[in-house]
């Protein structure tokens, strides 16, 4: 937050030349999917993210899981 003549705000967007925006992004993102993350089905990496599964039912529902929950924080994915 900040205060200016006009009152107090708040940011909707990170600016850029933030200090730390790699550690914000990446803390934003563990709490995001910090379920998958504890269980060890998912992990996280700035903008990487690998799910990992033996099952392909479970892996495609988490993989539909993060996508929701990215979605819901108005994110979105760049498969490649």
């Amino acid at each position: 937050m900040f205060t200016t003549l006009e009152g107090l705000f708040e940011p909707t967007v990170i600016f850029f030349g933030l200090t730390n925006l790699l550690v914000t992004f990446q803390t934003m993102m563990n709490k995001i999917l910090w379920n998958f993350i504890n269980t060890g089905k998912e992990a996280s990496f700035i903008d990487d993210m690998i799910v990992g599964t033996e099952i392909k039912e479970e892996h495609n529902a988490i993989v539909e899981e993060v996508i929701k929950r990215l979605a819901e924080n108005d994110l979105y994915e760049k498969y490649k």
